[in-house]
């Protein structure tokens, strides 16, 4: 049985595994962090956001050295499954941990 927790992410009950919600491609273990199943990029702050500056008497442009893009894909589709700001150095965000016995027991599973 699947589970869907996010737009892209979902739990396989049966398998404990997190997958992706649009290959099914199974990710990593459902007691672990998804993310160590993921594609990982860091993006270019300047290419995703950039200098705001149009006729204005001020301009903003990103500072790479206060923050980083990361984005985790699938490995399989591509499909972008989540994107983070942090700042350098911070260790990537364990941001879901489910209790994976608890769901199976309110799914049957």
């Amino acid at each position: 049985m699947k589970v869907r927790i996010t737009e892209y992410l979902e739990i396989d009950l049966d398998r404990e595994e997190w997958c992706c919600r649009c290959c099914g491609y199974a990710l990593a273990g459902a007691r672990d962090d998804y993310k160590t199943g993921c594609l990982v990029a860091q993006r270019p702050l300047e290419e995703v956001h950039p200098s705001l500056n149009d006729g204005q008497a001020y301009s903003f442009t990103p500072d790479p050295d206060f923050c980083r893009l990361i984005e985790f894909y699938c490995p399989n589709c591509g499909t972008m499954i989540e994107n983070e700001y942090l700042p350098p150095g911070h260790p990537l965000t364990h941001e879901i941990e489910l209790d994976v016995d608890a769901l199976k027991a309110r799914y049957g599973a």
